[in-house]
């Protein structure tokens, strides 16, 4: 359906709820940090994420499934734990791991380069051939980031690095998940896919967890740590995916996907009000350089 067809009502409604996901999703990295300062490890607080989003996760696969006229096969299966596992098991504790390391400012920005990683294993799986336009728009995307951990290597030393390497590898685990569930959702249903494959991850989570730690200490954290787990798991896991999943009903992908441009200044800007993160001429560059290259990109068909 052209955008031009769509009424004027879900038009805005599609643009709000998008906007309305991403600030949310960006919230994650602050609530992330917020729990580190209570001498939390990343296995921990993971968990402690995905088990409480599990039930969530849970009812949203049981809702998708009662219209599904899809039933699964071993093959869809076998899909399901490869994408949860890249998706959402090794991107969270990726990301997670990196936190304990950089800003972050700079984790969503190294996130945000998902659609270029994304072009680059086109390239290199598929043979997909790059343009100069979309080569233009990753070289301002990279340096923007360069720009930004250069400042960064500045005030953090060496662990700068190792967070961002780290953060790195969670958006191309991610971006692996991207690039194979394309046919999945069209057989599945994105709703159905979400709720499945993240599902995994939580079941993923929770036994690394077991295998790692000892179970009674659990709950052995400070309290604060449980409720920002909890408002992690709502308000920037479970309650973002649905909002986007509403936003492109309405709206499309593709214009979602450029409303979500906010989410990298909302980290920004609430790492410097609730963080107290620096807040520099070479950040604000870099943040623009970034969402620059990925406009460009995706201006790309």
């Amino acid at each position: 359906m052209k955008q031009a067809h769509i009424a004027p009502k879900n038009i805005a409604t599609g643009l709000l709820f998008a906007m309305a996901g991403a600030v949310a999703f960006s919230g994650k990295a602050i609530i992330i940090k917020l729990a580190y300062r209570y001498s939390v490890d990343a296995v921990t607080l993971l968990m402690l994420r995905m088990l409480f989003a599990l039930p969530f996760f849970l009812v949203i696969v049981w809702w998708s499934s009662r219209r599904a006229t899809v039933a699964l096969t071993r093959k869809d299966w076998l899909g399901v734990l490869w994408l949860g596992f890249t998706g959402y098991y090794l991107a969270s504790f990726l990301d997670f791991a990196g936190l304990q390391y950089i800003s972050a400012s700079l984790e969503r920005l190294v996130l945000y380069l998902n659609p270029t990683i994304v072009l680059l294993l086109g390239r290199v799986f598929f043979g997909k051939t790059l343009s100069l336009r979309q080569a233009a728009g990753m070289a301002l995307s990279y340096s923007g980031v360069l720009l930004v951990f250069g400042h960064e290597v500045g005030l953090q030393g060496s662990d700068a690095a190792l967070g961002a390497m780290l953060v790195l590898g969670s958006a191309v685990s991610y971006a692996l998940y991207l690039s194979y569930s394309g046919e999945m959702v069209q057989r599945l249903g994105s709703l159905r896919l979400v709720g499945l494959a993240t599902s995994v991850a939580c079941v993923l989570c929770i036994a690394q967890y077991l295998v790692l730690r000892p179970v009674d200490q659990a709950l052995d954290v400070a309290t604060p740590v449980l409720w920002l787990s909890l408002l992690n798991a709502t308000a920037c896991t479970v309650v973002p995916v649905l909002l986007v999943m509403m936003a492109i009903e309405r709206i499309g992908s593709g214009l979602a996907a450029q409303v979500g441009m906010v989410g990298p200044m909302s980290t920004l800007i609430m790492g410097v009000l609730i963080l107290g993160e620096p807040f520099t001429a070479w950040i604000v560059a870099g943040t623009v350089l970034v969402l620059a290259g990925v406009w460009v990109c995706s201006r790309v068909r």
